[in-house]
């Protein structure tokens, strides 16, 4: 990993590692969508994946994953960078990456239907994966194991 991507985040990085030629870099999350425009315009031209992780029951709960990739247009070297960020509270929220990656939306969909983190700013923010009428974000740690009572033929 070329470390000049992270010199360049500068004073944004709050952490930083490099494993296995990966370097993983955390941000605050107010500072998500300057830090991957940032990465997009060093040529960090693909968004692989992001993805949650819920820590419950430590503070910040929430820890999102943005995983970049730069696909060289003529030869050259590919390389992944992976940007982490934490978000609390009972209702956590961070800004959407639309903006700077369109396909990132479905990803931030599925985050808000299984975790319930809202991605403000989001074109379409509503769940993706369960019924409209679902109560709870079903990969939170404290979501009941055999989840709640549910009747499926009340959401036709």
């Amino acid at each position: 990993m070329d470390n000049s991507h992270i010199a360049a985040l500068g004073g944004l990085v709050l952490e930083a590692s490099d494993t296995l030629n990966e370097a993983t870099v955390h941000v605050a999350a107010e500072k998500i969508i300057e830090v991957l425009s940032l990465l997009k315009s060093r040529g960090f031209n693909r968004l692989s994946a992001v993805s949650g992780v819920d820590w419950h029951p430590r503070e910040p709960r929430f820890e999102l994953v943005y995983n970049l990739h730069a696909l060289p247009l003529k030869g050259g070297k590919q390389e992944r960078i992976r940007v982490k960020c934490r978000v609390s509270g009972a209702a956590p929220e961070i800004a959407s990456a639309v903006p700077v990656w369109e396909g990132a939306g479905w990803y931030e969909r599925e985050i808000f239907d299984l975790l319930g983190v809202t991605f403000t700013g989001h074109p379409d923010m509503r769940r993706l994966l369960m019924p409209e009428g679902w109560v709870g974000h079903p990969l939170r740690k404290d979501f009941p194991i055999h989840g709640h009572k549910y009747d499926y033929a009340e959401n036709k």
